[in-house]
């Protein structure tokens, strides 16, 4: 279930991509299907841990080339992020930024490691479902490692901007999703045995594996109204219009 539109962020076979807070992989193993090297950078060690196990079975399975790209999985800290100043290509963070108490400090090492004509894509719940979210279940945030902020797209934008950041495109994704958590906010996060939660997630695997013709027009029509992450594709800003800003 990607988030990010790679058409639209110009991923290609050869980009050297950085997933920052990759969790299980989903958009990594999309990059590495479509020829890049990637470097997946994750805060936890279960996710780390499989997303390599993954890489490793998709080479088995002749999915990947581990030998002409390079690929991997490490655990990292997204405030002091190891590699030089321009080195990457494509850059994705994807429903990360919520987590992180300095998120601008966060920003501001994704600007610094993507290339003067690279591209980004960030990714952030949106303000209206995730507002929803909020007020019907104190559990689904206030947890440890859990959302410390509802973003508003100004707020972001302004952000992105402030390290030296541009907007070209923006979207929102997941219209099938929202209403699942609100359901599952209202019952409670954990309750994965409802008998709605359980039925409404039997429609997501079917809509995520089968991709149904009536799930993808539900989704393209839910999306612009109730999806529950918002996108923006990012360029940096040329160094003396960044400094100016």
């Amino acid at each position: 279930m990607l988030t990010v539109n790679f058409d639209q962020l110009g991923a290609s076979a050869g980009d050297l991509v950085l997933d920052l807070g990759c969790g299980f992989g989903r958009h990594a193993y999309e990059f590495a299907r479509r020829g890049a090297s990637i470097v997946a950078l994750d805060a936890g060690r279960d996710e780390v841990t499989q997303v390599r196990a993954t890489f490793g079975a998709m080479s088995d399975a002749g999915e990947i080339d581990l030998e002409r790209s390079r690929i991997g999985a490490a655990q990292g800290d997204a405030y002091h992020l190891p590699f030089k100043d321009g080195a990457f290509d494509r850059v994705v963070c994807s429903e990360v930024l919520e987590h992180l108490l300095d998120d601008t400090a966060a920003m501001a090492e994704l600007a610094r490691v993507l290339s003067p004509e690279g591209t980004m894509a960030v990714t952030v719940p949106r303000f209206g479902p995730e507002l929803i979210n909020w007020a019907l279940s104190d559990e689904y945030h206030d947890v440890p490692g859990g959302h410390v902020r509802i973003y508003r797209r100004s707020i972001l934008l302004d952000r992105l901007a402030s390290v030296g950041l541009a907007p070209y495109g923006t979207h929102h994704a997941h219209g099938l999703h929202s209403p699942y958590w609100w359901l599952k906010c209202l019952v409670g996060p954990k309750n994965d045995e409802h008998p709605a939660v359980k039925a409404y997630h039997r429609l997501l695997v079917w809509d995520i594996v089968s991709g149904p013709l009536t799930t993808k027009l539900a989704e393209k029509l839910l999306a612009p109204l109730i999806g529950k992450s918002f996108v923006v594709y990012l360029r940096k800003l040329p160094v003396a219009a960044s400094v100016a800003a």
